[in-house]
């Protein structure tokens, strides 16, 4: 009888698609350990952010798909799953919207200090021109580093905003981006110096860890504004937090930190020019249910042998397993 082991409760719009399968089991983890253990005897496992690499993976002789929920798979060993054989699924398209629209979120929050503003009344203050300095989007220069699912909503919406939007994606040809409307960035650190925004939506690997770093930083116009929702680690943190107390960086939004769940001493913290979210751009209440229905699906769907190679980090596996 195939057995699903969740790491953490399932969204109920993806429970009951799993529930109603008959035959198969579904049981949730009560935290890491307990979930590496319950690993042994499951056919298909649902992640969050643990780690799966050789040494999980030799536990779990039963297991059919590593399934994730969501579509970054930086904590899952590909190359070790795919040479036992072992499809990867991510939930593409079930996101984009949600960390798109929380990547803009961020970016408003940065430009109208909202948070600080907030304080402020709430504190007794009513100060509407001389507070914290605002912004305008409109007009400003914003450089899109990463233009997949996600990365291109936010340039539309960029655009939307009346923003002058430069693109880089080095698997995206110039002619596709300069089509949609933008700019081509080839060179992303030649681009730096143009930029009023740099919004961070590349996924996390040898070639992007601290992407973002001290060199970076200081080609970088004063008074630039940082917008990460990808991963932590892309942005070196020391470098950023030289730059945001140098002014160089003169306001952050990040939605990823390079330690989660972030630690008490966490120098960020203490930047009232930095907005931070607990890695939620996709906890929406409707992005999350789309990423568990299509979770749900990935999993079942590759118990009965017929998942959608459009959901797999490592499709060819599909074919050496026919």
């Amino acid at each position: 009888m195939p057995h699903v082991l969740l790491e953490r409760p399932l969204h109920p719009a993806g429970r009951a698609i799993l529930d109603a399968r008959p035959g198969v089991t579904v049981e949730v983890a009560t935290d890491v350990a307990d979930f590496t253990t319950r690993a042994a005897k499951a056919d298909a496992i649902l992640l969050w952010l643990s780690r799966v690499d050789a040494a999980f993976l030799d536990r779990c002789p039963n297991l059919k798909v590593v399934a994730r929920y969501g579509v970054g798979f930086d904590t899952i060993d590909i190359p070790e799953c795919t040479k036992r054989g072992l499809p990867v699924a991510v939930v593409n398209g079930a996101n984009d919207l949600g960390v798109a629209e929380h990547a803009m979120g961020l970016l408003l929050g940065v430009a109208r200090q909202v948070p600080a503003y907030d304080r402020m009344v709430k504190g007794g203050e009513w100060r509407s021109v001389d507070g914290p300095p605002i912004g305008e989007l409109a007009g400003r220069t914003v450089l899109v580093i990463g233009y997949g699912r996600i990365g291109t909503r936010v340039a539309r919406l960029c655009a939307a905003f009346g923003m002058r939007v430069m693109v880089h994606d080095p698997a995206f040809p110039t002619p596709r981006i300069a089509a949609d409307g933008h700019i081509p960035a080839p060179d992303w650190k030649a681009a730096l110096p143009e930029a009023d925004v740099v919004t961070l939506h590349c996924p996390l690997h040898a070639a992007t860890h601290h992407l973002i770093n001290a060199d970076a930083f200081a080609r970088m116009k004063t008074g630039v504004w940082l917008i990460n929702t990808a991963r932590g680690p892309v942005v070196d943190e020391a470098a950023l937090v030289d730059a945001l107390r140098s002014g160089k960086v003169a306001a952050a939004g990040l939605d990823v930190l390079t330690i989660e769940p972030a630690v008490k001493d966490n120098p960020l913290f203490g930047f009232d020019n930095v907005i931070l979210s607990p890695h939620s751009a996709a906890a929406a209440q409707e992005t999350l249910a789309k990423m568990a229905v299509r979770a749900a699906h990935n999993m079942l769907d590759a118990i009965d042998g017929k998942i959608d190679p459009g959901f797999l980090v490592n499709p060819e596996v599909l074919r050496r397993n026919a």
